[in-house]
């Protein structure tokens, strides 16, 4: 898959083309991406995917705007596994926000995409003010063709990205899986941190966080990347108001079973059960014993899947 930093200023060549922020690339984002590639194989077209970063809600108000739920180089993964031939990851910055829908039409699509056939969601809007629609894109629409996507249900429920994190910030994962059509997870490499979950006994792969989390609490979670098996253990997301309160948010995982130096590795932590909200205890030694409790909790829940 090729992937490029921004858009070209003269179009390689035509393309099929849906367009997105595509954040946790969830069910309905994985319907418009299988017609996409059903579309441009019908057209003899490559599949080309234009995508934003940072998501227009960063740029226009960052502290208000809702959680990520995956990184670009997550949501790069899964396109490619989409089957995606090229994706275009635009910076969203005053320029490109000014741009008129018609300006963004012609300049953005036409001349610079050089887009034959384009895919977007029914909700699709773009352009200064968020003022085109899909009707804007049809009644511009001369050299290429424009295809809405309808809505995708589960459970009666449209799936988007807001219910995922609704979903997630309640705990309810089963929810959060079914809109996403996989359990929720996050990806990082492991840094070195304190050392106190080992001074606890519970030693941890620590993931620093670069945005603020979509869920938080104790989770039992399955760990893929350290060789062939999958591991199990138990994850804290949350800025620890016992030892550090008021830090930005970390990633730390207690896998079972498991002694190796990893720091460096990349990791895919896969929440699978709630165990319970963070919580600020006394001392240390409460802690201990808390944590004591939720590895025993995790384990139990992980053998009744057996």
């Amino acid at each position: 898959m090729q992937v490029c930093r921004g858009i070209p200023e003269v179009a390689a060549g035509p393309v099929a083309l849906t367009i997105g922020n595509f954040d946790g690339v969830h069910r309905g984002h994985q319907a418009m991406l299988a017609r996409l590639r059903e579309a441009a194989e019908d057209l003899a077209l490559p599949p080309a995917v234009l995508t934003f970063d940072p998501h227009p809600r960063e740029f226009f108000a960052p502290d208000s705007a809702p959680p990520r739920l995956s990184s670009v180089r997550t949501k790069l993964e899964r396109f490619r596994d989409a089957g995606v031939e090229r994706v275009h990851v635009a910076r969203f910055n005053a320029k490109l926000a000014a741009l008129s829908p018609s300006d963004f039409i012609e300049q953005i699509l036409v001349r610079r995409m050089g887009v034959r056939w384009v895919l977007v969601g029914d909700d699709f809007r773009f352009g200064k003010a968020r003022a085109g629609d899909l009707g804007t894109l049809r009644e511009a629409a001369r050299t290429f063709s424009v295809e809405a996507m309808g809505t995708i249900s589960v459970d009666g429920e449209r799936v988007s990205s807001s219910a995922v994190r609704a979903a997630l910030a309640n705990g309810d994962l089963g929810r959060a899986a079914g809109l996403l059509g996989r359990s929720y997870s996050i990806t990082g490499h492991v840094a070195h941190g304190r050392r106190l979950g080992r001074s606890l006994g519970f030693p941890t792969a620590n993931i620093g966080l670069k945005n603020p989390p979509a869920l938080q609490g104790i989770f039992a979670v399955r760990v893929h990347g350290l060789g062939g098996s999958v591991r199990t253990g138990v994850a804290s997301v949350g800025v620890r108001p016992t030892v550090s309160a008021g830090q930005r948010p970390l990633l730390e995982v207690f896998i079972f079973d498991f002694d190796a130096s990893i720091y460096g590795k990349r990791i895919d932590v896969e929440f699978m059960h709630k165990l319970r909200d963070e919580e600020r205890y006394p001392d240390l030694e409460t802690l201990t014993r808390q944590i004591r409790a939720d590895v025993e909790q995790a384990r139990d829940y992980f053998t009744a899947l057996q």
